[in-house]
């Protein structure tokens, strides 16, 4: 019962909370759609916090995408003990890295006065869930490891399931109970994701293909006369 709830369920009802939830926040205060960036307030840390997560957590994700598109020669790839060994380091090493960014981001935001103050509750949410996604990560990593090959017999066939509309959980019975959290925790990122900050990321300038040019005037005071 708890299986079907939390792997048949909570899936298609996250993606379901942020289509609608994104197309209301679009509709109802579309000026919000950014990153509501607090650079201007605090920029030597947010650069050092920001690039170790951005790099980290996106090749992590990259990863886990092309596990998922292309299986078979990614299984191939795990296959020869060599590579995944490899794989596996470069994993934890960017997981670190990705671990070490976030943990600056969260220290800023509560030690530096002026961007705690534009800290939203729904920020504090989404951090809290994506600090504990890493350090889940970070878990796994460590205390189930090959997760570069049991991850394409397991969560792959059952991602492959949400997207038929027909749900095989037996894939994600049987994995252990951190990687479920983990699982979850996933999702509820794409619950939170249309009224956080996170939601910049669908945006795209694409008016700008069609904009007319902009015309900038340089206005500059006159200066001495040398004579």
């Amino acid at each position: 019962m708890w299986n079907t709830f939390l792997f048949a369920v909570i899936p298609y009802l996250a993606v379901l909370i942020a289509v609608l939830g994104g197309i209301w926040r679009y509709r109802t205060d579309r000026f919000s759609y950014t990153s509501q960036s607090s650079q201007f307030l605090e920029s030597r840390v947010l650069f050092w916090g920001s690039n170790a997560w951005h790099y980290g957590i996106l090749l992590i994700l990259g990863a886990h995408v092309v596990a998922m598109v292309i299986w078979e020669p990614w299984a191939s790839l795990t296959a020869n003990p060599t590579r995944l060994y490899v794989l596996e380091v470069i994993g934890l090493g960017l997981s670190f890295l990705a671990a070490a960014g976030i943990t600056v981001l969260l220290l800023r935001r509560l030690l530096v006065r002026r961007v705690k103050s534009v800290t939203s509750n729904a920020d504090w949410l989404l951090l809290g869930v994506l600090i504990a996604q890493v350090v889940l990560g970070i878990w796994i990593s460590l205390g189930y490891r090959w997760g570069s090959e049991w991850y394409v017999q397991t969560a792959v066939p059952w991602l492959h399931s949400l997207f038929k509309l027909n749900p095989k959980v037996d894939y994600m019975v049987a994995l252990p109970g951190i990687v479920k959290v983990h699982t979850v925790l996933g999702f509820a990122v794409v619950a939170l994701f249309p009224f956080t900050r996170l939601v910049h990321i669908v945006t795209f300038p694409v008016t700008y293909l069609w904009r007319s040019y902009q015309v900038v005037l340089w206005n500059k005071r006159p200066g001495h006369v040398r004579h």
